[in-house]
This record gives structure tokens, sequence and C-alpha cells, in this order.
């Protein structure tokens, strides 16, 4: 499968198979010099199924044509393997990167554990907060402004497994080592005594003076004081401070076609509704390239603009217009500014919200809908319009949402025209098939060195005979070994406008997972839309075929975001897993699975809610 959210996996590897020249032993991974964080790895690789295949002495389990992927535990530092068969002998060292910060010796903070880390900005009364690693039994505090904030040690924490640890099932918190984390916070507050306070816990700390109150005002950067044994040391944090004017808040245009919002200043942090081009929102808060909008969510400033003396973006909200277009009913929000906007999907309702935005709403025009029942909306907040759309079916087909100008416009698609026809059900139904990588990006590699990228396209191309043969109208976003990049493949979701979207992969494995063990077909869904396609298109398989069940996940990824049609990504099989491999690459057995997606997508289309 690909490489889940950009982490590196084994999907990246593909084309680093070791093997001794013109030998029948071939280990696919891990290369050699590989390292990792994870505390086990896994070896693929074949060899003839006469004689046995030794790592590091130890005699392992094999598939019936000779493939191979056991596990094996990895202590901090470089561990050597050797991998025989018979006279042949392979040998690759995997070095086990530890997580935890070094912790210092002497009078020294560990190196990169000062927070904050880069510049930061943050509003009156906000909290600021520090933190450093340093020796047991130190003394540790933080001048700011010509005050001093005391860093006290913190208890234990667990430390939380990456969202990959979803897909093995291990993501379980793990406790921290035994760095010592020293932390304190404070805030910053404008006193009708114009004199600059900074507060820590009871007890504030009176000092320099302010200046006027509507300026932003930089307090510097944080000196970091440790004092052990005696001796101290002082060291500058590395961002500076500023304290944000509530009455000069800069504002920010998205300048890109979808803005990603996220929860956190940064791409560690969910994925929000994402943002329309033109929207301007308040900016309450820098991280260093990040910008906190005035509603909550955070966006990188390299899809946004500043725009010079604009003051907080609010608006009313009148008439809310409808217009019914083939194919798509669009509703049309008229505004004075392109406020920020989020999306939620439930059972038969779809809810827009609109932030920094009061109705003054009388009238909404709803004529009987093909999609939507009925129209509700209340002001749940102040500066909050919540607009709640009854479906009259439970799947959703997908939408769009633009700015023309400050006009918001919601367009939501009508379900598809299924044309009643015996020899051909899926008449009138257009498909985007996604065979997944290609071109430099490889996939994940079997153990004989096939790699994801060729099965993914031989599968779709069956698939899409298959389909065509029942009248369906398929789009591939990819029909040769070329490359195609994620923005790509979404536009042609967006720009095509299918019923539905599939993205063909298959499978691997963190490097801590068990692939000797784990097999079966797994569906990847995001929108709620997607929900029922990859629950029906998951058990069918697995009952169809008889096939081992992986799971259904919701997951974040590039090609299950598009909002333009229900999209769903296919993982139909483990190229990690010895056995479940010899099935993958069975030309009779790719043509049963073709065959068998498409017969399920029939019976989809027939009762799709």
């Amino acid at each position: 499968m690909k490489k889940i959210l950009g982490l590196v996996l084994l999907s990246l590897i593909a084309t680093s198979s070791v093997a001794l020249a013109n030998s029948s032993l071939i280990v696919v991974f891990p290369q050699p010099n590989y390292q990792t964080s994870a505390e086990k790895i896994f070896f693929i690789g074949t060899a003839p199924p006469d004689g046995e295949v030794l790592i590091n002495g130890k005699s392992i389990n094999r598939s019936q044509s000779g493939h191979f992927s056991p596990s094996f535990p990895l202590q901090l530092g470089e561990n050597i393997f050797t991998v025989r068969h018979k006279n042949q002998t392979i040998q690759i060292k995997v070095t086990r990167l530890s997580t935890q910060p070094v912790l210092p010796k002497g009078l020294a903070f560990a190196q990169g554990s000062l927070t904050p880390t880069v510049d930061i900005a943050r509003l009156r009364g906000e909290l600021i907060c520090f933190s450093a690693i340093a020796p047991l039994n130190a003394n540790v505090s933080v001048n700011l402004a010509h005050q001093t904030v005391a860093l006290v040690p913190q208890p234990q924490q667990v430390q939380l497994p990456s969202n990959l640890a979803a897909l093995t099932g291990q993501n379980q918190p793990t406790p921290q080592s035994i760095a010592r984390k020293y932390a304190g916070c404070t805030t910053f507050q404008q006193p009708d005594t114009n004199v600059l306070s900074l507060i820590y816990g009871n007890n504030i700390i009176s000092g320099a003076v302010v200046p006027d109150a509507n300026q932003e005002i930089d307090l510097g950067q944080p000196q970091f004081k440790l004092t052990l044994n005696g001796k101290t040391i002082t060291q500058p944090g590395t961002g500076k401070i500023v304290i944000l004017s509530p009455a000069q808040l800069p504002v920010a245009e998205v300048t890109v076609d979808a803005g990603v919002a996220r929860t956190g200043p940064s791409t560690d942090y969910s994925r929000l509704t994402p943002l329309p081009k033109g929207t301007q929102a308040a900016v309450t808060g820098r991280e260093g390239e990040w910008l906190r909008l005035d509603y909550g969510a955070w966006i990188n400033s390299k899809e946004t603009r500043l725009l010079p003396g604009a003051v907080p973006p609010r608006s009313i909200i009148r008439s809310v217009g409808y217009r019914r277009l083939p194919g798509v009913t669009e509703m049309v929000f008229p505004l004075q500014f392109p406020v920020p906007a989020n999306v939620e999907q439930g059972d038969k309702t779809f809810t827009l919200t609109l932030y920094n935005t009061t109705a003054q709403t009388d009238i909404i025009r709803l004529d009987d809908d093909p999609v939507i029942s009925r129209l509700d909306w209340q002001q749940v907040a102040p500066g909050q319009v919540e607009y709640t759309f009854n479906l009259k079916k439970a799947q959703q087909w997908g939408y769009q949402l633009r700015y023309e100008g400050t006009t918001l416009v919601l367009a939501l698609r009508h379900p598809p025209a299924i044309k009643n026809r015996r020899q051909q059900p899926l008449s009138g139904i257009k498909i985007v098939l996604d065979p997944g990588h290609g071109g430099k990006e490889s996939g994940a590699t079997g153990p004989t060195g096939y790699l994801e990228k060729d099965v993914n396209l031989t599968v779709s191309k069956l698939l899409r005979e298959n389909l065509e043969q029942l009248g369906a109208t398929v789009v591939m976003t990819r029909d040769s070994d070329k490359d195609v990049s994620l923005p790509e493949r979404q536009a042609i979701i967006s720009q095509e406008k299918p019923a539905i979207a599939l993205s063909i992969h298959y499978n691997s494995l963190p490097d801590n997972g068990d692939a000797e063990n784990t097999k079966g077909v797994g569906m990847f869904w995001y929108h709620p839309q997607a929900h029922n396609l990859a629950v029906f298109m998951h058990n069918y398989l697995v009952k169809k075929l008889n096939r081992p069940s992986y799971g259904v996940f919701w997951n974040n990824l590039a090609l299950t975001r598009p909002a333009a049609a229900p999209s769903v990504l296919l993982e139909l099989g483990f190229m990690s897993n010895p056995d479940e491999f010899e099935w993958v690459t069975n030309p009779q057995e790719q043509k049963k699975l073709a065959k068998a997606l498409a017969k399920g997508l029939v019976e989809w289309f027939q009762n799709p809610s």
C-alpha cells in the first residue's frame, strides 16, 4: 500500500532489494544499513523451497513457494543479521534509533529540548508555556521581559504512539523515559495600572512599563537558566515571543484552492474542512510558519496572504439562494466577507457552519428537491450560524464548496441515474479507478521483488474491463507505469465528478508489524458518504472470495479525502505476507478478484443506502 500519512514505511524501499549476484536467495527488506525506531523488524524475501533459510542461525517459516517474512527484536544501536540458504549468505545491518531525548551530562540542557522552539504570538491572557530537559535536582527558570518564571520537575508522562500504530493494533501509550522534564507557564495581562505582569501560579510579579495597549508587544527571546551544584549557565531560546493587540489583529486570506485547516500548528495535527480560496479570518496566534485563525483552526502561512489594514471580517447573512442544475443542487449564501466554513455529514443530514456570521434571515427558498427534504438553521453562538440540510436518502453523493466573490456556494450532487438494464446494470454510471503508485513511486514490495504499482495496474485494468462490460464509464488516473501525483489524482476525481472513486492498492506494514501473520482485505474511507461503500465492499470480498478480513478504517488519506464523490481506498491483500503474496500474484486469482469487485459494485448500486 502507499506510505500512509507520508511516514517512512516499507513501500519506499521497493527498489532496494538485497541479493547476491546470480543468487536465488533474495531479501527485499530491510536494505543494508537500514534505520528505524521500531522495537522489532521483519524480513521479506524468498529462496528456493528446498533447504532451510536461517537468520542468525534460527530456522524460519516459509510459504509453499519459499517466501518468508519473520520478525526479530532490535536492541538500541546496531543489529547485525546474517541470512543463509545453503551456501548463500546475505548480511544486513539494522540500526535502532532512540525516540527519547539524550540526557545531558553535567551542567547542560538536553540538545533541542528548550521550548518554544519557534517564534510564537499569543493574545493577552493566554498561557505561554516553557519546558526544558535538564539533569536531576537542577534549578531551572526562564527570564522573559525582565521577569522570572520557575520551571519545575514534571511527573512521568506517557508517550503516545503514532497514528500508524492503529494499523498493527499496538496503539497503547507507553511510559516515557527517565528524562527529567522541567516546565512552567505564564500569562501576559494588561492591568489597569498599565504595568506588565507575568503571572505564574498565584504569584504576580510586576515590572516593566507596557507600551500603548493597542500595540503588539515584542517580549523578545526567553533566557533559560540552569543551576546545579552551585554552578549556573544560561541559554537563549530559539524563538521570540510576541503578544498580539486585540485591536490590531492581522487578517489572512486563503490563496490556494483548498486551504488545509488543522487542529494545531503542524502537519501532525488533524485536518478540518478545507477552507475555499478567498476565505478571510483574523489571525489570533502564530507559531513558526503556522497561523491560528479566529475560529480556532490553524493554517500554514504559505497558503495565505495578509491583507494590510483589513479589519477582522464579520458578516451578516439574510436570504439563502437556491438553484437546481443538471445533476446538482446549489445553495447560495450571500455574505459581506468570505468567512470560514465547516462541513459535517451525518445520517440523512448535511450541516454547514459559518463562522464570524450573524443571521438576519427571514426567507429561504427551497423547492421539492431531488436531494434535500428541508433546510433548518439556527444561530448556535454569537457569530456562528448553522445550516442543517435534512436529506431524502442516507447515501450522499458528494459536495463542493467554493467562493464566488464573497458569496459561498455549496453544491450537493444528485444520485446517479441508474438505468434498469439486465445486461448492463451499470449503464450511465461513471467510475474513477486509481491504480495506486506508478513511475518512481513503486509502492510495497513482495518477497520476490514484485512491485505493488504493477499489480495495482494489472488488477485495475481487469476491473475496468469488467465494469465496461456492465455498462459503466471508467476513467483511469493512469493506464501505464507513469508518475501521477496525489494532487493530480485528486483533481481527476474533482473534475470528472464520478458516481464513486476507487483507489486500488495492496498492503504492507510499519516496521514493527507482524508481517508473517497479518493478511486480508482492508478498506479505508474518510467522508461519511463513503462509509457504506467501504463496509459493503469489504464484507462482499471477504465472503465471496473467502479472504481474511484486515478491517475497515477511517483514514485521512489523499485518495479518501476527495469530497466530490464517495471515495474509497481498497487494500486488496498484503504484499508482505508470504502466503497471501502467492494469492496476490496468481493471474487466475486476479481475474476472480476483478470480477468479484465488479459484481459487488453492481449489488451496491442497486441499494446504496
